[in-house]
């Protein structure tokens, strides 16, 4: 797990406008933002545990949301996962939960709501 100054959050998802505004939201509120546009491209970064906090959406081409969250909770149980979603069913927390997932948030939702979650993880994560 990342531990500089700045938390470091990961953020995957295929659409480029969710990732500018997400990137935008995250830097303006002081944190370091890395991107991805899908989770291929993250499980191939040079240091994908380099995070504090990964944002990984739900619904993806090459692997999704759920399925990223639990490889990497295998590989790196002390990093916590959000996971956002356009599409909320009503087993997608429940699978979200067995993966590792800290927190279910809905795509509309993203501002503040989506800071202070990733904020409070991060405390939790490292015992704070």
């Amino acid at each position: 797990m990342a531990s500089s100054a700045s938390p470091t959050v990961y953020v995957v998802d295929d659409d480029d406008a969710v990732l500018g505004s997400l990137r935008f939201l995250l830097e303006s509120d002081g944190f370091a933002v890395r991107t991805f546009r899908n989770a291929t491209a993250l499980l191939n970064a040079t240091d994908p545990s380099g995070a504090d906090c990964y944002v990984i959406d739900y619904k993806m081409p090459d692997i999704n949301g759920i399925e990223l969250a639990g490889r990497l909770h295998q590989s790196d149980r002390d990093t916590p996962v959000i996971l956002i979603t356009g599409y909320p069913d009503k087993n997608i927390s429940a699978r979200a939960k067995a993966a590792g997932v800290k927190d279910v948030i809905l795509k509309p939702l993203l501002d503040e709501n989506l800071v202070k979650r990733i904020r409070r993880v991060i405390k939790n994560s490292r015992g704070n």
